[in-house]
């Protein structure tokens, strides 16, 4: 499992980073960060500790469904899909669809943040 890098820089400064881009002007390395946050207060609220907790025990029990996950947690299921929902946009958690369910995957559970 990789260590996802995460960019910290305020809202005018992505827009700027994307637009040129976008343009060519800029060619981002490999190591730059695919994920960004605004401050590390959002940051923060993603990935809590409660939140980082949350994807070593779906790294390591490998949950089939987002109710077998709430189960070993002991967290609501509402509560958690809505969390993993969060998650997933930022690509911390995959969630893959099989038959009648959805199996949350961890990303990754090492992260490295640039400010």
């Amino acid at each position: 499992m990789k260590t996802i890098v995460i960019g910290i820089m305020p809202q005018e400064s992505i827009r700027q980073r994307v637009l040129s881009i976008a343009r060519g002007e800029y060619k981002p390395k490999p190591s730059d960060p695919k994920i960004w946050f605004t401050s590390m207060r959002s940051l923060a609220e993603v990935l809590s500790d409660e939140n980082r907790g949350l994807l070593k025990v779906i790294q390591e029990a490998k949950p089939q469904s987002i109710s077998s996950l709430a189960e070993l947690t002991g967290r609501k299921t509402s509560n958690l899909s809505r969390t993993l929902k969060t998650m997933a946009n930022y690509g911390f958690v995959e969630m893959k669809r099989e038959k009648n369910h959805v199996r949350p995957v961890a990303m990754s559970t090492e992260f490295r943040i640039m400010a």
